[in-house]
């Protein structure tokens, strides 16, 4: 087959790699391809399909199978186990059951039926759109590119100059939802129109097909990259009249407004149902939020179906003056346009919704655009909340390359009000049918429970080791995003890389920090803003204990203050902090210290320590009172825990043995040590238990969880039972 020229895109296939594959294999393979460019296609958007003859064993023949992605699948990461099967003969039989457009969703129950094996895997809805197509290998992406022309008003005359410059035979396809009816104009279009390569289908997407799997690849690649030349050399020729041109100044502390905003943002989003956030302040999206139309042009809202299924109908535009107006006066900004989008969502919904329409699902935004700062997003998780943005980034991209297209001609069909400079979004019947469909709402259902803290934001400091590690393992096996906070970065890091080994790769982010400085803390607090959008959630696990000097009595008036700066003092840092942040978040906020059954049991050899925590047990008590309601502040008052723990290196271990006359040899490793002085420590409880970082996160995760959201001020005990620390 004779290649065209990639300008833009690169062609990765490994032919040598690819002829050890098997057909599915093969077809994964290209699926992994394509879905690694988000300029071919975006994050879970597009699908693959290949039809492939395997041997049916129940039959003992060989049949014609549809490989084709399954439901909610991402082409980017998609596995062999990931496409739905479904037989060819069973499938083509279908057409018989077809009564209409509107009985559209009777098709669903039908695909089940025309399973291949024992495959679980659901077919989408898109499933038509490959099954209907008379070749082997269908590729349908969502390329930014493509979607321009299909989202111009003047989109059928672009797409015939295009035909005309690159020698293609691309046909038109006007919008339709996808479904069955979609999947039948394209196999009449497909007949009609023979020597076609592909189809531009309005306001959606591409399509486009071959026998051959690598030269279905290769296609996709070379129109994709065609509409790159001819899309992008318009956009260059519009240069900075893009959008009308600049309206408002990039401002140069845009990052430190930001910080300011996005608590605001995420509070108020959470009335309805907690987020997590991401912001963005790409050059493009720039240009946008900064633009003469880009208010004008967000109202419009997006065009793709894929696109608005996670941004909602439009994002916020937050109607402010960068340059012209304070600070100040952007929180009246910011709940003047919560306001207007509410009010703007409820008339979209009453005005669109049928009989059996589903509820309506929240008022709020997740897409937020402000002139002279960025793009906020927001989503269920921090890859939910960066995949948004990045489909309006999408959406963007539609507008630039629409709107620098215009000519003096709309194609016919085209109302009007749909129309911004050529940029035709989808009507807000179609927009609604799209993002309340009875469909996408059942894919919503199929949806696993959430864990108990999903969605919610913390940091545990002291979480490089040991209960701060645990800890942050826990709240992260629930759902949790997590910072983990440490003056020993390296420590942090690792906590961090065990937590992505495990569950994920967005959720946790090490911070350097010192608790004694304030700065450190607003700076480590302003990060976790900015990566994951707020904060629920505080845990402060770290502390010193500085041991007496060499007669065991004697203490530097530097240990006194370094032991209370520490323990103390920087526990009222964090908690102050922190209730300015929920103060702007106008949330209820969590916060749990480790205190220390020393705080109780008077004794000789460790007064620093022992005083330090016994002020944190009154400290928690007064932060509780001073602010309620606002703030829950509670602790957990261990008895020693010698495992994982940073505060009994060798040197320690050996003193507390000698100290309590416990025999050892000096040659002994550390581990054996630290295990006799645990059983030293377990057998002085009733319970004779060692006492572990786990058992302290255990008591902790309950004070933390809405389980205990009537109790504040309060301190469990997790000492095994020790009788000395009983309360009086």
């Amino acid at each position: 087959m004779e290649k065209r020229e990639l300008i833009y895109l690169v062609d990765k296939w490994d032919a040598e790699y690819a002829a050890t594959l098997d057909e599915p294999e093969k077809l994964r393979y290209r699926s992994n391809l394509l879905g690694s460019d988000l300029r071919i296609t975006n994050f879970g958007g597009g699908n693959t399909s290949s039809k492939i003859i395997l041997k049916d064993d129940l039959l003992d023949e060989k049949v014609e199978v549809l490989w084709v992605k399954g439901s909610g699948g991402d082409l980017g990461s998609i596995k062999r186990d990931g496409f739905a099967t479904l037989y060819m003969n069973k499938f083509l039989l279908l057409g018989n059951k077809y009564r209409g457009e509107q009985f559209e969703e009777e098709m669903l129950r039908y695909y089940p039926m025309c399973t291949f094996g024992l495959n679980p895997r659901p077919a989408s809805i898109d499933t038509p759109l490959h099954g209907l197509v008379p070749y082997k290998n269908v590729d349908h992406m969502h390329p930014d590119w493509a979607i321009a022309i299909a989202a111009s008003a003047n989109g059928q005359q672009l797409l015939e100059e295009f035909n005309k410059q690159f020698n293609y035979h691309l046909v038109w396809l006007p919008w339709q939802r996808p479904g069955y009816q979609l999947g039948k104009m394209l196999n009449e279009a497909i007949i009609n129109n023979p020597n076609a390569e592909g189809m531009i289908m309005g306001s959606h997407g591409l399509i486009n097909w071959a026998d051959d799997n690598y030269e279905c690849y290769r296609r996709t690649l070379e129109i994709i990259d065609c509409m790159g030349q001819f899309v992008l050399s318009k956009i260059k020729l519009k240069g900075n009249k893009l959008f009308g041109g600049l309206k408002h100044q990039t401002l140069k502390d845009r990052l430190t407004i930001a910080k300011q905003v996005m608590p605001i943002l995420r509070g108020e989003i959470g009335k309805e149902k907690l987020m997590v956030g991401n912001f963005v302040d790409l050059p493009e999206v720039i240009r946008f939020v900064n633009s003469f139309d880009g208010e004008e042009m967000a109202f419009m809202g997006t065009s793709c179906p894929d696109h608005f299924i996670r941004t909602k109908v439009r994002p916020m535009y937050i109607k402010w003056n960068p340059l012209d107006e304070d600070i100040a006066s952007l929180d009246q900004a910011i709940s003047d346009a919560f306001k207007k989008y509410e009010v703007d969502y409820e008339n979209y919904y009453d005005s669109n919704k049928e009989p059996d329409s589903p509820a309506m699902r929240g008022t709020k935004p997740t897409v937020v655009l402000l002139p002279g700062i960025g793009m906020f997003s927001f989503g269920k998780n921090k890859m939910e909340a960066r995949i948004t943005g990045e489909f309006y980034l999408n959406a963007i991209h539609v507008m630039e390359g629409a709107t620098s297209m215009a000519t003096d001609k709309i194609d016919e069909g085209i109302e009007p009000e749909r129309v911004y400079k050529n940029y035709v979004s989808l009507s807000p019947k179609e927009a609604f049918r799209i993002e309340y469909w009875a469909l996408e709402e059942a894919k919503i259902k199929r949806q696993p429970r959430e864990k108990e803290f999903a969605r919610k934001i913390a940091i545990i400091f002291g979480g490089g080791n040991g209960i701060g590690r645990e800890f942050s393992l826990k709240l992260s096996s629930e759902g949790a995003h997590v910072a983990v906070a440490d003056l020993d970065i390296n420590a942090a890091k690792e906590t961090v890389r065990q937590l992505n080994a495990k569950y994920g790769s967005e959720i946790a982010l090490a911070l350097q920090i010192d608790i004694t400085d304030r700065q450190s803390v607003v700076d480590a607090y302003s990060k976790v803003i900015m990566e994951f959008g707020g904060l629920d959630i505080i845990i402060n696990t770290a502390a010193v204990f500085i041991p007496a000097d060499k007669d065991g009595k004697t203490y530097y008036d530097e240990t006194w203050s370094k032991t209370f700066k520490i323990n103390v003092t920087s526990n009222f840092i964090l908690v102050e902090e922190y209730a300015n942040i929920i103060k702007r978040q106008h949330t209820l906020g969590t916060v749990l210290l480790t205190s220390s059954a020393n705080a109780v049991v008077p004794k000789s050899g460790s007064e620093p320590y022992d005083v330090s925590k016994a002020a944190v047990n009154h400290l928690i008590r007064e932060l509780a009172i001073r602010y309620s309601p606002m703030l829950r502040i509670n602790g957990v008052s261990p008895a020693t825990v010698i495992e994982g723990s940073t505060m009994f290196p060798r040197d320690r271990v050996i003193n507390s043995l000698e100290k309590y006359q416990i025999e050892f040899d000096i040659n002994e490793q550390t581990e054996s040590l630290r295990s006799k002085l645990a059983d030293f420590y377990a057998k002085r409880t009733l319970l004779f238990k060692a006492i572990r970082p786990i058992d302290i996160v255990e008591a902790g995760y309950y004070l933390i969880s809405e389980r205990s959201n009537r109790t504040t001020g309060h301190i469990i005990p997790v000492d095994g039972g020790l009788k000395e620390a009983f309360l009086r």
